[in-house]
């Protein structure tokens, strides 16, 4: 009998876990949706993953490029992605008590519009019926992409671009929050922009994404002291949250993805956990807030072992500061009612 493919069902299945902490109120801040010619993810495949045992009462969608407009301006095509989650998350609110609701959307906008950007956000707030929050434009460029799994395809000096900057401090001003995902040796452009457009809350997608594959493969511990180094420096950047999780990719290269079984939740914590420790005494809890990078991160583990894991790293931190983590910092940030 074959062996199961690395993220599905079966393989996944293999480990199954007592649901710690059970009780525990969570906002996801990070999940996707997407169907074809992907694998599907949709609301049922979301469903089965937050019904596994955790209390996952909201949810945030991140833009993912999926569901665009086939037709008309180039620069409102990504508000068909919105439209479409609106849709999901209207169904969501349909579900069963106790099941997870989508309860804001993170959109995509070409930033690089400037203060033209506006009539994006305003398709945007349109489409998303009550629900848009922010816009994710990622940074993420990498000279080596061939090596990667998912190769970031922003444009060199993305975070220098003057009318980019001019985009982001819109946001701000229209109330809006930004979120990103880039790679490691960024994370001091990453410094620059925060510092240069203090007044627009911003967040950090994914620890930074430390790369652990191709040239990076064999540098983890000479990755980790710089990126440690740059984390605290991105923590004096005030308005500036940290989203911990997203570090299960097959890009940060701890191989999961490629062993016959998935990781326990004791194995998840014994190789992740200065990464997570480190970003919460940088930032602090109430600037921090855990997410789960789904589907993405289910090419690694399942979805119930990835929280018992978050809820092992810091099952000494206080209940306030736990509960900040876990809903209170994305529900302030995401402005989403409890």
């Amino acid at each position: 009998m074959p062996e199961p493919t690395p993220g599905s069902d079966e393989w996944l299945a293999q480990i199954q876990e007592p649901i710690v902490d059970p009780a525990r109120d969570i906002v996801d801040p990070h999940h996707h949706l997407w169907g074809a010619p992907r694998n599907p993810y949709l609301l049922e495949d979301l469903w089965l993953d937050t019904d596994s045992g955790h209390r996952i009462t909201q949810t945030v969608f991140l833009e993912c490029g999926t569901n665009y407009r086939t037709s008309g301006p180039e620069h409102l095509l990504p508000v068909g992605e919105t439209e479409f989650v609106a849709g999901v998350a209207a169904a969501s609110r349909e579900g069963k008590p106790g099941q997870a609701k989508i309860a804001a959307i993170v959109s995509r906008a070409d930033l690089r519009l400037a203060e033209a950007v506006e009539e994006v956000l305003v398709a945007h707030e349109a489409a998303a019926s009550g629900l848009f929050r922010g816009i994710r434009h990622a940074g993420a460029r990498d000279p080596n992409p061939e090596s990667l799994s998912i190769p970031g395809r922003a444009p060199a000096g993305l975070y220098e671009n003057a009318d980019f900057r001019r985009g982001v401090k819109r946001l701000g001003e229209l109330g809006y929050s930004y979120d990103t995902w880039h790679y490691h040796h960024q994370n001091r452009d990453f410094v620059a922009l925060a510092r240069a457009i203090p007044d627009t809350s911003m967040v950090l997608d994914h620890f930074g994404t430390p790369l652990g594959v191709g040239p990076y493969a064999e540098k983890r511990e000479e990755i980790f002291i710089a990126w440690r180094e740059d984390m605290a420096e991105i923590a004096r950047c005030e308005n500036v949250v940290a989203k911990l999780g997203g570090l299960a990719m097959p890009d940060n290269g701890f191989g999961w993805d490629r062993n016959p079984r998935p990781p326990t939740s004791n194995e998840f914590v014994e190789l992740q956990r200065r990464y997570y420790l480190h970003t919460i005494e940088c930032f602090g809890p109430e600037r921090c807030m855990f997410e789960s990078n789904f589907p993405v991160d289910r090419q690694s583990l399942s979805y119930h072992v990835m929280w018992n894991g978050m809820k092992k790293i810091v099952a000494d931190f206080s209940e306030s500061e736990q509960d900040a983590m876990f809903s209170g910092t994305a529900r302030r940030i995401y402005r989403i009612d409890a």
